[in-house]
């Protein structure tokens, strides 16, 4: 491949032992991705809070709600660290951005409390306070019907590069496990992500499920889903519900900083009780 990027299966099927480590008296609990919390829609913020992770009173799950409470081997990547499996989001100074990255692929990620129908538009603007380089990667990434339970991430994810050195665009499923994901989307969109720029993603249907992702406006990458195994894992989805929230990805640094979302908004078709 001509320039590296985010694009192999984030686990490999060999890696599957199953040992597991309680962790007495950890921060966070395994939360579910409803929450307990009923979040008024359409809902949008510019992050004015200064928070670690993200809450917002409650409206938001954390990332590191998944395999909080126990941590397992079979997770490929870094060193186990504390439990988690996935980074939480922090906020700022109208900033939103990442915390950490507790293993290779536990991106720093925050989705919406509440129960959220299943046509799902999120849209973020992007901003860039110092461009980063070096080796790959550096994203930002707008969640789709994401769930969050113990040792588990299922949904979908919209994600560009942020590097004018490795422009690229994906649309991913997450299976579930730490790790394992597949790039699904139909076509190849080769760039990056600028300061200012608008990204937005729609999900819509439910088996095929149709997700669409949007910069400034224009249509970039579409992706299908069916169920279809993919990316070097079995079948998994297609997922039909789940909540919006937003990810970061820095593989090879920690300057979190750099790079993240200064709003967000997100709404859907309702909750199927006829509640907004």
């Amino acid at each position: 491949m001509a320039r590296q990027e985010r694009s192999a299966p984030r686990l490999t099927a060999s890696l599957m032992i199953a040992i597991a480590i309680p962790l007495a008296g950890c921060r966070d609990s395994a939360i579910g991705a409803t929450g307990a919390r009923s979040v008024r829609r359409p809902y949008s913020t510019t992050f004015p809070l200064t928070e670690n992770p993200i809450s917002e009173s409650g409206s938001w799950v954390g990332g590191s709600g998944g395999g909080a409470t126990f941590a397992s081997l079979w997770a490929r990547g870094r060193i186990w660290r504390g439990g988690r499996l996935w980074g939480n989001v922090q906020t700022a100074s109208g900033l939103a951005y990442g915390v950490s990255e507790p293993t290779e692929f536990g991106d720093p990620t925050a989705i919406l409390a509440g129960k959220w129908g299943p046509a799902q538009t999120v849209t973020a603007t992007v901003k860039i306070n110092k461009i980063p380089t070096g080796r790959c990667c550096h994203e930002v990434e707008l969640r789709l019907r994401t769930t969050i339970s113990p040792h588990s991430i299922t949904g979908y994810e919209a994600y560009c590069s942020v590097m004018p050195s490795n422009p690229y665009c994906h649309i991913a499923r997450w299976n579930g496990p730490n790790g394992s994901y597949w790039n699904f989307e139909t076509g190849k969109s080769a760039i990056y992500i600028r300061d200012g720029d608008v990204m937005k993603a729609t999900i819509t249907g439910t088996n095929p499920t149709v997700i669409t992702l949007y910069r400034n406006g224009a249509q970039i990458l579409q992706a299908t889903d069916s169920g279809s195994a993919g990316g070097g894992f079995g079948a998994f989805g297609p997922w039909i519900s789940g909540n919006p929230g937003i990810g970061f990805y820095d593989n090879p640094d920690s300057n979190w900083k750099y790079f993240g979302f200064s709003s967000f908004s997100a709404t859907d078709g309702g909750d199927g009780s006829g509640n907004r």
